[in-house]
């Protein structure tokens, strides 16, 4: 299982995302809805939720970067089980950290969605788009 491509989806009146339709089967389960980087959302399945934080689990706490990362991540994680009609809530704190209001950018990004916001996204991708060209001979060489 991996996610993939770019959508646009917008935000109902009460704050619920539809979910890509390729996203939906394997979100059908449920899924958990938390902080990520750069003020986006991730979207991770339930079970591969529970693989993320079992690292987490394991690793030591006495490291204070580790406890503050804890912090940050489940705050404001939320449990969602998506509706027949593939929509999930994005509580209204995630939608002040993602800066989310109506229209929202959904990717897939292998083992996880994220959610942005659009503008935040444009700039993003314009600030990478030199990096990532010059990454990829770093990474895959030849």
């Amino acid at each position: 299982m991996f996610f993939m491509g770019t959508y646009t989806p917008k935000l109902d009146d009460k704050g619920r995302l539809f979910l890509p339709a390729k996203f939906r089967d394997d979100m059908q389960e449920g899924l958990v809805i938390t902080r990520g980087q750069e003020r986006a959302l991730d979207i991770r399945t339930r079970a591969d939720f529970e693989v993320f934080t079992e690292k987490f689990k394991n690793a030591s706490q006495t490291d204070a970067r580790l406890r503050a990362y804890g912090r940050m991540l489940f705050a404001l994680a939320s449990e969602q089980v998506p509706d027949k009609q593939g929509r999930v809530t994005i509580t209204p704190e995630l939608r002040a950290y993602a800066g989310l209001d109506r229209d929202a950018v959904v990717i897939g990004v292998y083992d996880r969605i994220e959610v942005w916001e659009p503008g935040s996204w444009t700039r993003y991708t314009a600030d990478q788009e030199q990096a990532f060209a010059n990454l990829q001979d770093e990474v895959f060489p030849g």
